[in-house]
């Protein structure tokens, strides 16, 4: 699923690419267009002033000045002391002169003025400098909104394609572990029958009752993937006697150089709504992980906190820790640093304390050659 992903991935991104180079080209041809116009006509409407000046009866230079209602033009002598103005915030430009002598540095940035020599000595002239219409002010935007708007669009776009993804995935993963409960369904009933019939042979109770333990556990183990996919039912349960039996579980096939603790900060009983069976299994999946990382030898330390709304249970271990560029790995499903498995044990814990439990499954903390610890967040 993660090689469709990049490759709607890839076509939007070029289809956004291509629509925005394509709108910012055009958007400067038009501004640039725009522009030339706005100079003619500021032009027209000086050449007009000038007529006026020299002979103030005509009609057509009159007519033209009285048209030019959108370009801000400022009029000012040979020392750019402003003298007139069109097109402007009158009651801004009339009662505030340092609006308008704003106005003029921004005009004198964006163009060149345009003059009028009065008469023939060489200090003597009018100066009109203009600004730019909304129009102009627009079509020069226009590209930045167009690509917020592409932006947003991928943004939404790769978004639903993921959320899509991640729905089939979540889909896959339920299906095979509900057709993995199916499966192991006929083979553990087959076994209990077999149990059944050795206990009632000469067969000594002591292997009889190891196998029924092995039995049991599969039925366990069964019980647990058959849960995958379906909203499990949660019941008060002390949290301080789940994890106590899943330490003395793994304890028994830990080897002698393990060593295990468990602080319960003088709360012997801790109450939180739990799945017991799905809870258990995120318990063993941290102290197996755990184990793997101390190869053998090193300390599982296990730290229950309640506090008024959470509670904190920390597994921390003294072995390997995990490089960095792992930590955000860790729990995408199919990650495992290990020779042997799939790599499914901390997704599917992550799953079950997050979307069954309502809680928060993360690494704590980790260092190389140290250790690393989860934590687990339930609600009270």
């Amino acid at each position: 699923m993660i090689q469709p992903l990049l490759n709607w991935r890839s076509l939007i991104t070029v289809v956004a690419i291509f629509i925005v180079t394509g709108t910012i080209f055009y958007s400067q041809y038009l501004a640039k267009k725009i522009a030339g116009e706005e100079k003619q006509k500021v032009e027209q409407w000086v050449a007009a002033s000038k007529a006026i000046l020299s002979t103030p009866d005509l009609t057509l230079p009159n007519l033209i000045r009285n048209e030019q209602q959108s370009i801000p033009i400022i009029e000012t002598n040979e020392k750019d002391s402003i003298s007139g103005f069109v097109n402007l915030d009158s009651a801004n430009a009339v009662n505030d002169k340092k609006f308008l002598y704003q106005k003029l540095n921004d005009f004198k940035s964006e163009h060149l003025p345009i003059e009028i020599k009065l008469s023939d000595t060489p200090y003597t002239a009018n100066r009109y400098y203009y600004g730019h219409t909304t129009l102009l002010e627009e079509v020069r935007y226009y590209p930045l909104i167009q690509l917020f708007i592409v932006a947003m669009f991928i943004f939404f776009t790769v978004y639903s394609i993921s959320i899509r993804n991640k729905a089939t995935q979540n889909q896959l993963w339920a299906g095979m572990a509900k057709e993995t409960a199916h499966q192991l369904g006929t083979p553990v009933s087959s076994l209990e029958g077999w149990v059944e019939m050795l206990k009632e042979s000469n067969t000594d109770p002591k292997t009889v009752n190891e196998i029924q333990k092995d039995v049991d556990r599969l039925k366990l183990v069964s019980d647990r993937f058959g849960k995958i996919g379906s909203k499990p039912k949660l019941e008060e349960n002390d949290i301080v006697s789940q994890v106590q039996t899943m330490v003395d579980y793994i304890k028994k096939r830990a080897t002698g150089k393990v060593h295990f603790t468990m602080s319960t900060h003088d709360n012997p009983v801790v109450i939180a709504l739990i799945s017991p069976p799905l809870f258990d299994w995120v318990i063993e999946n941290l102290l197996k992980n755990a184990l793997d990382a101390m190869e053998g030898k090193g300390e599982i330390h296990i730290d229950i906190i309640e506090q008024l709304k959470e509670i904190h249970i920390d597994v921390a271990d003294t072995g390997k820790g995990i490089q960095k560029y792992n930590l955000q790995k860790v729990f995408k499903p199919g990650f495992t640093t290990k020779k042997r498995g799939w790599g499914l044990g901390l997704s599917l814990s992550k799953r079950i304390i997050e979307q069954y439990h309502n809680g928060q499954l993360f690494v704590k903390q980790s260092e190389i050659g140290k250790g690393t610890t989860f934590r687990i967040v339930l609600k009270k």
